[in-house]
């Protein structure tokens, strides 16, 4: 078995061409270094070094030469697990986040630009996909609508309050009572995630708004809003940014809100930057409520 520090010693007796000198340059006595070299020699089985004695440097032996090569290599290879390591530990490293529409444009920007500015070396990868079912796979966080399943641990960020978004003039200024859904021409999300739960909780009180327009994007349906083709329930994250040419009301009684929750999979060890990315969307989510 060949230990890294023989081979540092190695390298530095060729480097030198003297033990005397690898000596004071590795901090080990003279000895120490002919005993190193001696326990490598007896590894390879045969001579590293030449010894001409006196002042005369000593020689890197072919059988040497081969062990020095790959000894380099190897210690190469140590030093760069050894900068890995420092820099995983500062944070440096690799994370890969799923996110939503939503949360892409609201809270995820503040969670990037606070990893830039405190890892600028950093590998973020980001995966956005609208699901009933979040898939964890590959992934070191996960922001959902939802509490996720079996096998995921969950923190809560913040309730995120629907609106009912119409026309400025649509309906008389302030809350509009449920009741007046039904019937209602929307335009509206697809019927999974959290747009399921709000239709089920109508449908379960008899009300039955007339959905004339269904799509993912939220820039999509606001843009049907202003067109005149209906109302539309969402999320206040998804209409943040005031707009003159759109209405907010409340809602009597209110809609069940959105969790905007963030995932990992159970008993996961979290890396520094995973760590902070969490520490951030906490921070993030908290300036929104």
């Amino acid at each position: 078995m060949y230990e890294l520090r023989h081979l540092a010693t190695l390298a530095a007796v060729a480097d030198e061409g003297s033990f005397g000198r690898a000596a004071s340059r590795l901090g080990y006595t003279q000895s120490s270094v002919s005993q190193q070299i001696a326990v490598l020699e007896k590894t390879a089985g045969g001579p590293l070094f030449d010894r001409p004695g006196g002042p005369k440097p000593v020689r890197i032996t072919p059988l040497g030469t081969v062990v020095l090569q790959h000894g380099r290599e190897l210690l190469r290879r140590a030093d760069e697990m050894r900068d890995g390591i420092e820099r995983f530990r500062a944070g440096d490293s690799r994370i890969d986040i799923g996110t939503f529409q939503t949360v892409s444009n609201t809270l995820l920007p503040q969670v990037i630009r606070g990893l830039r500015d405190a890892h600028p070396g950093c590998d973020i990868r980001l995966f956005e996909e609208e699901t009933d079912d979040p898939d964890l796979a590959g992934l070191d966080l996960m922001f959902f609508d939802g509490r996720g399943g079996d096998g995921i641990e969950n923190l809560k960020l913040l309730d995120d309050p629907y609106f009912l978004v119409a026309r400025p003039g649509d309906f008389p200024a302030g809350p509009v009572a449920l009741e007046r859904l039904d019937g209602l021409s929307l335009v509206a999300h697809p019927a999974i995630c959290h747009q399921a739960v709000i239709e089920d909780f109508l449908n379960a009180r008899g009300i039955r708004p007339q959905v004339v327009f269904r799509t993912e994007g939220n820039e999509a349906l606001l843009a049907m809003v202003r067109a005149g083709l209906g109302a539309a329930l969402m999320p206040r994250l998804a209409v943040l940014r005031d707009d003159e040419s759109l209405a907010l009301h409340q809602l009597t009684p209110e809609l069940p809100p959105r969790e905007i929750v963030l995932l990992w999979q159970a008993g996961r060890t979290h890396s520094p930057l995973a760590a902070h990315a969490i520490e951030l969307a906490q921070s993030a989510a908290a300036a929104l409520i």
